[in-house]
């Protein structure tokens, strides 16, 4: 009985730690796909997009993004699957207020928002500074690429 408790510890266990192995993949995976249907609608040869960090709540994502001397930041959402860039702006799409005000609620909103801080103070001061060039927040329509 005690080798039988035994196994079935060991094989709960290794359960666990493979659900951890696809939940942190997922998280990988759905940033990569967030940066790149941004890549899709805005890369180009001669200007390549340069889109980090991107970070995950939800349904939700917000990422820095810098193409030559230019850049921003793009809320993306995930609908039926796939990621569509929402809204567009500077630094204030990065604020929970925004974020909430685009749709977001208020508790993700936060989350979110305090993840893009602490994701984008690793990034050097220079490429920080590009995200708030783009100015104003737009509501984006990805399938025209307005950018």
């Amino acid at each position: 009985m005690y080798e039988y408790r035994k196994t079935l510890l060991a094989w709960v266990i290794s359960l666990f730690a493979a659900f951890a192995c696809l939940t942190a993949s997922a998280s990988a995976t759905d940033a990569e796909q967030a940066a790149k249907a941004m890549r899709d609608i805005w890369d180009k040869p001669e200007a390549p997009l340069v889109v980090e960090p991107v970070v995950i709540e939800g349904d939700y994502a917000l990422a820095g993004w810098v193409q030559l001397e230019r850049g921003g930041r793009a809320l993306l959402r995930k609908v039926h699957g796939q990621w569509r860039v929402h809204v567009c702006g500077g630094d204030g799409i990065k604020t929970a207020g925004a974020l909430a005000m685009a749709g977001m609620s208020p508790e993700a909103a936060g989350k979110l928002a305090a993840a893009a801080s602490e994701a984008e103070a690793k990034l050097p001061a220079a490429h920080r500074a590009k995200f708030a060039l783009f100015g104003q927040n737009i509501v984006v329509d990805a399938a025209h690429g307005a950018h």
